[in-house]
């Protein structure tokens, strides 16, 4: 079993994660922004640690992430100002990434989108550019790092329960997938090191999960 360390623990993506993990024995922890969310976060089996990673140093980061062998960073500035949005989703994300390899954390997930790359093609003048810009750039700073990394690219997330069952690979487009489905990826991602590397776009679809990613690798 894995210690894995969640950053944006509270989310909705979070909360179904290290639900899951906890549930196979895994120890989680789950970085939090509010003391207040601790109860959703203790009742999912995990251990609240309160951080603000917006302001957190690189050392800092790195020495909260004592004994991890796994970093998930779900978190987002969650559509606030793109200052915001420049401070949390790039900034904060790149230095736990650097904070990871310091560490000595070997494998890190990030949770993208779907059109995350330098053709995201979102005009500058749109509403939604900083933030593609800002997980380009922080997806791309992973990329170059030592890190076994994953980087999930899940289409336009949903509340809708899972299903179980994605679309991945070569040709896939982007539509929609389930919060649940997209716990179920990461988790799945996170029991085999075969995905070190890899970017995962997916919706949801017709395949089971298991079999659809162990189908790209």
């Amino acid at each position: 079993m894995a210690a894995v360390t969640i950053i944006g623990g509270h989310g909705k993506i979070a909360l179904r994660l290290a639900r899951q993990l906890s549930d196979k024995g895994h120890e989680v922890t789950s970085w939090i922004r509010k003391a207040e969310q601790g109860s959703d976060v203790e009742e999912t089996g995990a251990t609240p640690a309160v951080f603000d990673v917006e302001t957190m140093s690189t050392q800092q980061m790195s020495e909260s992430f004592a004994g991890a062998d796994v970093v998930v960073w779900s978190a987002g500035a969650g559509g606030g100002s793109p200052e915001r949005t420049v401070a949390v989703d790039r900034e904060a994300a790149i230095r736990s990434m650097d904070a990871a390899v310091a560490a000595g954390v070997s494998r890190y997930v990030m949770v993208s989108y779907f059109g995350a790359g330098p053709d995201h093609g979102v005009p500058q003048d749109n509403a939604f550019f900083t933030y593609a810009q800002a997980k380009t750039d922080a997806d791309a700073h992973l990329r170059d790092t030592s890190l076994d990394w994953t980087i999930l690219a899940p289409s336009t997330l949903t509340d809708d329960a899972g299903t179980g069952a994605i679309e991945t690979g070569d040709g896939v487009t982007a539509g929609h997938v389930a919060r649940d489905d997209v716990a179920t990826v990461a988790a799945y991602v996170i029991d085999h090191a075969d995905f070190a590397r890899t970017t995962i776009q997916f919706n949801n679809g017709e395949t089971p999960i298991r079999l659809a990613l162990d189908a790209i690798v």
